[in-house]
């Protein structure tokens, strides 16, 4: 038995793959807030922020292979099995919205940005690093009031960018004239909060583990 136990994949490594795939998602929502509050004076910068933002969505997404790779060939798993790929799915979910936010830019040809766009990635940013923070301690079930208060903290951001696209939303259709651009900032606004929905997401998948283990 000892023998066939050394033969099994280590189960921590799923949480060392989770640390992975949020350090990813993390450093992209960096780019991302760097990318909006320096879009009208740095527009030289604009490209490679977004270039840098599809690098780290593409090592995210290798982890999540690899987690899946890993969770088809270990018997025992840390975790319920279908909340490991959810969570990591979950967490694939959020990077890939702010990769569709950063290549908005580019498809969409938006050319100007708003403060409340700013404020979304902002709180985007917030969200992320709070999901990382809980995902890291989540090998640690005795860490549990932290994480579910990180997961709270999730929640009330997610519940503020809500607010701040509402508002974003009203001043765009009273003052913007120019149909293309009141378009283009809508979709915008509606990708990134989406993003912090599905931080959100993560957030109750994490509480949900933590509160059926701890």
């Amino acid at each position: 038995m000892q023998f066939l136990s050394r033969l099994m994949p280590r189960e921590n490594r799923f949480f060392e793959l989770f640390n992975q795939h949020a350090q990813q998602v993390v450093a992209a929502s960096v780019v991302l807030s760097e990318l909006l509050r320096g879009f009208s004076r740095e527009e030289f910068r604009r490209t490679e922020r977004i270039a840098r933002i599809l690098d780290l969505e593409h090592a995210a997404d290798k982890v999540t292979h690899e987690t899946v790779a890993l969770l088809h060939k270990t018997f025992v798993t840390p975790l319920d099995r279908e909340d490991i790929h959810r969570l990591i799915s979950s967490m694939d979910d959020v990077l890939d919205l702010i990769q569709d936010t950063a290549e908005s830019f580019q498809l969409y040809d938006v050319r100007a940005l708003t403060p409340e766009a700013c404020e979304l990635a902002d709180l985007v940013h917030e969200c992320c690093l709070r999901m990382q923070k809980a995902v890291q301690l989540l090998s640690n079930m005795g860490e549990s009031a932290q994480i579910l208060e990180l997961c709270n903290q999730i929640d009330a951001l997610e519940s503020q960018a809500d607010r701040v696209m509402r508002t974003a939303l009203s001043k765009l259709f009273r003052e913007e004239s120019d149909v293309r651009q009141l378009m283009k900032l809508e979709t915008v606004y509606q990708l990134l909060e989406s993003a912090t929905d599905r931080c959100e997401d993560v957030a109750n998948i994490i509480e949900g583990v933590v509160l059926e283990n701890a």
